[in-house]
């Protein structure tokens, strides 16, 4: 007998599946890169960076900077950007790799400055560790990322959507999106805040075992969003199998969701990050297209 794919108990390993995502089976070009760490601002985990496709949004006509929100258990850092002369500008959470508020990170977050949004990246990991420090990617997983409790996670970005509120952002309009593992956050918190208006998840894994940090996995919170997400997914992600992508599918349709996904076949994981070699300049660029205009669509 077959069993039905939405009954399916058994996920890939969470950790290796990171682990295999996050290391692409790719050929390196020495010639592309950067190979010293004079690629500023980076993690040293992706050291060295491919100079030749790395993009460096500016920041002519934006504030931007970093400060401090005062939480619970510590004072967690963020980067934000914004347009320099703008009313109350609709606010969007930027949720990081697992290498932390990077220079990607940053440029994201300019990106959507430039596109009229209050862009909020904070350092969801300040109380375990550093992970722009660290050299390897398992010391990162392992000593870092595993002892993150999603719980903590949400509430910081509850945290961070009330700065913007008390800091010139819109209060009735707040987005979330997310790279690899803030891309899974971003359909958790979407179940999280009955607030948010629109989401965009960039290949986050969906389905997981359950542990006290992690209890829950987005397929299991498809029929609990409270906004429509997009999940934009690669078709040759190592780490993210389409038969899990297509179980989220099912599971959104089988909640009636109006939240959707979009598969680019040829893609690995990390499609987006123009500072990897994973970097596929077309699909990230209409990826980026789509965010927009989900972004769009929702403000109207």
């Amino acid at each position: 007998m077959t069993r039905s794919p939405l009954l399916d108990p058994t996920p890939v390993a969470d950790e290796q599946a990171d682990f295999d995502s996050l290391l692409p089976s790719a050929r390196l070009d020495r010639r592309a890169f950067v190979t010293t760490l004079a690629a500023a601002g980076f993690a040293l985990a992706v050291q060295p960076v491919q100079a030749s496709t790395a993009i460096s949004t500016d920041a002519a006509g934006l504030d931007t900077g970093e400060t401090t929100i005062e939480v619970k258990d510590g004072a967690l850092p963020l980067y934000y950007a914004r347009p320099a002369k703008a009313g109350a500008a609709p606010v969007v959470l930027v949720v990081q790799e697992i290498f932390g508020v990077h220079e990607h990170i940053r440029d994201v977050c300019r990106r959507l400055a430039h596109q009229g949004y209050l862009a909020i990246a904070p350092e969801l990991f300040f109380r375990q560790g550093d992970p722009r420090t660290v050299e390897s990617i398992g010391d990162i997983l392992q000593n870092i990322v595993s002892k993150v409790p999603d719980a903590q996670v949400m509430s910081d970005l509850d945290a961070c959507a009330d700065w913007a509120r008390a800091n010139g952002g819109a209060a009735d309009w707040l987005a979330i999106t997310g790279f690899c593992w803030g891309g899974r956050i971003t359909w958790l918190y979407a179940a999280h805040n009955p607030a948010l208006k629109a989401g965009v998840a960039w290949y986050g894994r969906v389905r997981g075992l359950p542990s006290d940090n992690t209890p829950r996995h987005p397929i299991d919170v498809a029929a609990a969003l409270h906004a429509p997400v997009l999940g934009l997914y690669g078709g040759q992600d190592q780490g993210i199998p389409l038969e899990d992508v297509e179980l989220m599918r099912a599971a959104l349709q089988q909640a009636d969701s109006p939240s959707t996904l979009h598969v680019y076949p040829d893609a690995p994981h990390a499609f987006h990050a123009d500072y990897r070699p994973s970097y596929r300049k077309a699909e990230a660029e209409d990826g980026w297209q789509r965010l927009l205009d989900w972004f769009a669509a929702r403000r109207s």
